[in-house]
């Protein structure tokens, strides 16, 4: 059996409280497994009642208890709370949530929950009360025991699967980042998850080139020559089935995407940008490479939104029930 899936609140000054309530409320429709919130009971109420969601809160002591309360309302677990003040950030909230974040990589770290899904936080904002990773991906890696970098972000929607090299850095900073060993030992982890994670038996991956026309035979940059394909050489040596690197104007197009299971792009926006041009509603990012599972919606705190009932629960929707399903592959006597 598969344990309930533990939610973070994220920013309560943002939507994330609200996408959750909305989440539980369509829960059956959406077919989500049941899960629960760790922490921020009084904002989760506030943001039911505000966008008038019929969503009961109930509390529990233990993680154990999620299943059945799942059927009556929206489980939380823990005490950590603040004031429900959408759209305007404070310390406050910072702290509610970081700490529902740790409690809820708590719980999968003791295999009480099934998966982490973690609502959308203000790195900025965290940043202020000390958190030092660029991201919440990183914080998980090394709450696993793991250094920061073995972790790898997949976004992942209905029509398309992107993993960027590099991540949280300056667009000039990336040519000297890239390595061959980098690009390879991501491109494994992806391939590794695909097959585990996602039943694909034998995982196609598409290397995206970091120049325009990828380079065109080094009239545009070396880095395809000198670096991407031999890590193309790398992976296939490994037996992994592999292509490019491809020109990325042409790598997102209907008709190649029919082509690969996942595409790994050099960084940050090459990835994201078609992936939410294609699926913003239910893009979801994955974190591979971990020990435990976690999801997150693939969107940020909207607090210009934030309490004006605005906010589409698509992706976190989308995150609960890819969270779900992973956890069940990973969990042979559940299937």
């Amino acid at each position: 059996m598969v344990a309930p899936l533990a939610v973070s609140i994220g920013d309560p000054a943002g939507i994330g409280a609200e996408i959750i309530v909305e989440s539980w409320a369509r829960r059956r429709e959406s077919g989500l497994a049941p899960f629960f919130a760790a922490g921020g009971a009084s904002v989760l109420q506030a943001a039911a009642e505000l966008r008038e969601t019929d969503c009961p809160v109930v509390r529990i002591d233990d993680a154990a208890e999620a299943a059945d309360a799942f059927a009556h309302g929206l489980p939380v677990l823990g005490a950590d709370d603040c004031g429900y003040k959408p759209g305007v950030p404070d310390d406050e909230g910072a702290a509610l949530a970081l700490g529902s974040l740790a409690e809820a990589t708590r719980m999968a770290l003791l295999g009480k929950a099934g998966a982490v899904v973690t609502a959308p936080v203000a790195k900025a904002q965290l940043a202020r009360i000390g958190f030092e990773f660029p991201g919440q991906t990183e914080f998980l890696a090394v709450a696993c025991g793991l250094p920061a970098e073995a972790s790898v972000m997949m976004l992942a929607g209905p029509s398309l699967r992107t993993v960027p090299v590099t991540v949280h850095c300056a667009l000039a900073d990336v040519p000297g980042l890239l390595t061959a060993d980098m690009i390879y030992s991501r491109a494994r982890i992806v391939a590794e998850a695909l097959e585990r994670d996602f039943g694909i038996a034998t995982p196609r991956l598409a290397i995206c080139g970091l120049n325009p026309h990828a380079g065109e035979g080094g009239k545009f940059g070396s880095e395809e020559r000198d670096i991407i394909e031999p890590a193309i050489d790398l992976m296939r040596q490994a037996g992994m089935t592999v292509s490019g690197p491809h020109p990325a104007d042409a790598l997102f197009t209907p008709r190649a995407r029919q082509n690969y299971d996942a595409a790994i792009a050099m960084y940050h926006d090459q990835a994201l940008v078609p992936l939410k041009a294609l699926d913003f509603d239910e893009g979801v990012n994955v974190t591979l490479g971990l020990p435990i599972v976690r999801t997150s919606p693939d969107h940020g705190t909207a607090f210009d939104i934030a309490g004006k009932g605005l906010a589409d629960p698509g992706a976190m929707i989308a995150a609960l029930r890819m969270a779900g399903e992973i956890a069940v592959r990973r969990t042979p006597s559940a299937s």
